[in-house]
């Protein structure tokens, strides 16, 4: 399909920007100007089903400032754009940041394969693939115990989500301000040890996140899909193996009473927290059909939880860190939605799927396409003309 006159599509033609001869998609053009590494996935998946050129492009942008050791920077900088008043961030380099996000370029490029079985394109960027996945599965896991870590709470998308608050050193309730201090600080401490991901991770933040292992998870397997394709059945095995272990040890350091909880540390203690990451397994098909009913009956479906108006809030509603306005402290966000949805339909829960798409699609109907929405309420907060709100045209049951 090759229409970009859907009202929904029109905001991702809107946000997008050519410049030193790459196509990307920023995320909002008066709050986010920039690329970012899952945002631009995002785009892609949704752009693979319209326009496929473009979306290979959306990749090919994101690429295009890989590092030497493999790992992709969740920013690239194409522009200077000092007027917008995004918060100026040192990283120790100028046109991307040093840190990563949440590994979904896998499923984005199987999606567009998908599409046009085009093997020019995936045997073009799966060098750069396998260097990215291996990078995480070396650096990010010096010790071999199959968990990927990361270094900074921005690594995982969801910047000042109270999953991080112990690592931190911060209370369930604070200042964003403060929380961008010790973020900050952390890029600081980042850049005195040149970002070597072990060292950094050993003594300045180390979480293994359950969203971001189980993105991994499910990645890794498609990652393996796609090399099967080009013919290198080696890679297909190792990297299938590899998902594969990431399952046994999040069911081995983060599984307890029937929920996968991040860890930090070196001795992996449980982050107990409940934030919408309790679901991400479902992405994955992490869990038995057993207990994602027992996971979506006690906690999803439950008003005292996560079952508010417009579901589903990041955070429960019964932490005391639970914020309906606080960014990624209990707001519903549409690409958390996207995974949940994703989750459901994996495990044959398709009506409640269904009610979570249709309130996603309730939510930009009546605010716009905002950053995020009040659970409560639904207005809408944020930035405006946010492109993630576009996700709703892959829900589909």
């Amino acid at each position: 399909m090759d229409n970009m006159n859907h009202p929904y599509l029109r905001l991702l033609k809107e946000n997008r920007r050519i410049t030193s001869g790459f196509q990307y998609t920023i995320p909002s053009s008066d709050t986010y100007p920039y690329q970012w590494l899952w945002d631009s996935c995002f785009h892609a998946i949704i752009l693979s089903h319209f326009r496929i050129a473009d979306a290979k492009k959306e990749i090919l942008a994101l690429l295009s400032k890989q590092f030497q050791n493999g790992m992709i920077p969740h920013m690239i900088y194409w522009e200077n754009i000092k007027r917008m008043g995004f918060p100026k961030i040192k990283w120790g380099k100028e046109d991307t940041s040093t840190i990563t996000q949440p590994p979904m370029i896998a499923y984005a490029v199987w999606s567009i394969y998908q599409k046009d079985k085009d093997k020019s394109f995936i045997k073009k960027v799966y060098p750069h693939l396998y260097h990215f996945y291996r990078y995480l599965l070396t650096e990010r896991d010096p010790h071999g115990n199959q968990l990927i870590g990361i270094m900074n709470p921005d690594e995982s998308g969801e910047d000042n989500s109270p999953r991080f608050d112990i690592p931190l050193g911060l209370p369930p309730v604070h200042s964003l301000k403060e929380n961008a201090k010790r973020r900050f600080g952390l890029v600081a401490q980042n850049i005195e040890c040149k970002f070597d991901a072990p060292f950094c991770m050993r003594n300045f933040f180390w979480v293994k996140d359950v969203p971001f292992n189980a993105i991994m998870v499910e990645n890794l397997r498609l990652l393996a899909q796609i090399a099967a394709s080009l013919g290198y059945s080696e890679d297909a095995d190792f990297f299938a193996s590899e998902a594969e272990n990431i399952v046994s040890a999040m069911r081995k350091f983060m599984l307890e009473d029937g929920l996968f909880w991040s860890t930090f540390g070196e001795n992996y203690q449980k982050i107990k927290v409940k934030t919408w990451a309790i679901f991400a397994p479902l992405f994955a098909k992490i869990l038995t059909q057993k207990e994602a009913e027992k996971l979506v009956k006690k906690h999803l479906l439950n008003p005292k939880e996560f079952w508010t108006e417009f579901p589903v809030p990041t955070v429960s509603i019964s932490e005391s860190s639970f914020d309906p306005q606080g960014f990624w402290r209990g707001p519903t966000w549409i690409a958390t939605n996207w995974f949940i949805y994703k989750g459901l339909l994996n495990y044959g829960f398709n009506g409640v799927a269904e009610q979570i798409k249709e309130t996603s699609i309730k939510l930009i109907q009546e605010s716009g396409f905002r950053e995020y929405f009040n659970p409560q309420t639904g207005e809408g907060l944020g930035a405006k003309n946010f492109t993630w709100g576009v996700l709703v045209l892959d829900m589909r049951s």
